[in-house]
């Protein structure tokens, strides 16, 4: 009896190992449209701006407003302008704002 309690013991402390684990690889490995859905969707629907039509993410009014690359909108991203909430690196990762940059590139053409 005691031995089969320590199998138990054993066998949900590696479940629960194996979970943690498997939830800490997910985070990390969240898409960009993931890292989008959460935080600009509701600003950003379809690539629009529901505060500023001139500054949605379509390519012709990033360009218009020099923006061209990930880099760029990591940029805007980390020191926005008025009308856009801050994402600094505490909200979003250096690794899902650049995922959430290129994915506004090639989504928003």
């Amino acid at each position: 009896m005691r031995r089969f309690i320590i199998v138990a013991v054993a066998v949900v402390g590696l479940w629960s190992f194996a979970v943690t684990t498997s939830a800490k690889g997910q985070e990390k490995e969240r898409s960009g449209e993931a890292e989008f859905n959460e935080h600009c969707v509701v600003c950003h629907p379809g690539g629009g701006n529901v505060i500023n039509a001139s500054k949605t993410l379509h390519k012709k009014d990033l360009e218009a407003n020099n923006i061209g690359t990930a880099v760029d909108i990591i940029k805007l991203m980390r020191n926005p302008g008025s009308g856009m909430p801050k994402f600094d690196e505490s909200s979003v990762s250096d690794k899902g704002a650049k995922e959430m940059a290129e994915y506004i590139l090639k989504t928003f053409k």
